[in-house]
């Protein structure tokens, strides 16, 4: 099972949980946010976790090619 795979299946499981509390799906997301950062901040440093947390929020558009790719 590949790291996203592992990743997919436990978010969605929080996620499922989350609907059966009746919890806001946002909140969980939020969290989960926060211990991905917490996790990077163990072997990174702040400005490379910054760059990374800028990259992935400056590509979110799932409507537009990332600047490096081709039509």
């Amino acid at each position: 099972m590949s790291a996203q795979e592992i990743a997919h299946r436990h978010f969605a499981e929080a996620l499922a949980e989350a609907a059966r509390t009746r919890d806001d799906p946002d909140a969980v997301a939020r969290c989960m946010l926060n211990l991905v950062v917490e996790t990077y901040l163990k072997t990174r440093s702040v400005k490379d976790v910054r760059a990374e947390l800028l990259f992935v929020a400056d590509n979110c558009d799932p409507d537009t090619d990332f600047m490096f790719m081709r039509p």
